[in-house]
């Protein structure tokens, strides 16, 4: 959990069909922070990664963001390799929810992050809510929850 409170924070998402899960981790990342910067994932960006493109537009998900109170500024991220958000916009720390955590492309993060003077935050990961499970329901398809 974040102790200090940062100047500026960073937390990037996909935030397709926005969600309860969405909320906590910029609601948690906002208490952290004087400004904070959401990067949503373009749509190019998304499918290369995922292989199907989000549900909802590029232009809504910025929109659905730029209106929360708790972000100040919203960007495209392009890419995985979150150097090049910081190069858009420089920040102090990026928030990632904790399933990140432990993991090879968490370790990744802090790596590059950190060479880089920025802090990495976990938060709790809504285990309950997710765009995955939220498609895979409205398509009918049975998957596996997570389980912690």
């Amino acid at each position: 959990m974040a102790s200090k409170t940062y100047d500026i924070g960073y937390a990037s998402g996909v935030f397709d069909m926005f969600h309860v899960g969405h909320l906590n981790i910029l609601r948690r990342a906002s208490e952290h922070c004087r400004v904070l910067v959401a990067g949503v994932a373009s749509d190019q960006y998304v499918e290369a990664l995922k292989g199907s493109r989000p549900v909802i537009p590029l232009e809504e998900r910025r929109e659905i963001l730029g209106a929360l109170r708790i972000v100040d500024e919203v960007i495209v991220d392009h890419s995985s390799d979150k150097r090049l958000a910081w190069q858009d916009r420089n920040f102090d720390v990026i928030f990632k929810g904790d399933d990140w955590q432990g993991t090879s492309r968490g370790r990744r993060l802090e790596e590059e992050m950190g060479a880089l003077g920025v802090d990495v935050v976990y938060f709790p990961y809504t285990l309950h809510t997710s765009s995955t499970i939220l498609r895979a329901y409205i398509s009918g398809e049975k998957i596996a929850r997570r389980l912690g």
